[in-house]
């Protein structure tokens, strides 16, 4: 008789395999809220070997004028000024819209929040907390590139 029992308690049971799936069940879920929580805290690590991207019809720009590329997956804006180029991040620091050049008045527009940066980059009003960054523009053989080191 007592050798039956044991047989009987090691069979398994519809509820030790209900319990055995909520319990899985559960780790799954876990890990699928947990991983990129710890993914956004830790995010990738930045630098690496820069890269220079070739402004297309760069040429083509008139002063005042520019043109937005993506540059290590950053969204760029490249102004032509009367004495040549500047690379500007088309992010705005706020929220993270995208900001637009407006040729006229001189000035990065962020038409989410309303902040105005200057032609440097500099927070002229808005909620944005800093300063857009810039990057680093050369001109070889007549072609302008941009690069974010």
């Amino acid at each position: 008789m007592n050798k039956r029992m044991n047989a009987m308690e090691k069979q398994p049971t519809r509820r030790g395999f209900l319990d055995w799936l909520i319990g899985l069940c559960s780790v799954v879920t876990g890990a699928a809220l947990t991983v990129p929580g710890l993914l956004y805290l830790w995010p990738a690590a930045r630098g690496g070997a820069s890269e220079d991207v070739e402004v297309p019809n760069a040429s083509g720009l008139a002063p005042g004028q520019s043109a937005i590329l993506q540059v290590r997956g950053k969204a760029v804006i490249v102004v032509r000024e009367q004495t040549g180029f500047t690379a500007i991040s088309a992010v705005c620091t706020h929220l993270g819209c995208l900001v637009k050049w407006d040729g006229s008045r001189k000035e990065f527009l962020c038409p989410c929040h309303a902040a105005v940066f200057d032609k440097n980059g500099a927070v002229v009003s808005g909620p944005a907390p800093a300063p857009l960054p810039t990057y680093r523009v050369k001109e070889v053989d007549g072609k302008v590139y941009v690069s974010v080191a």
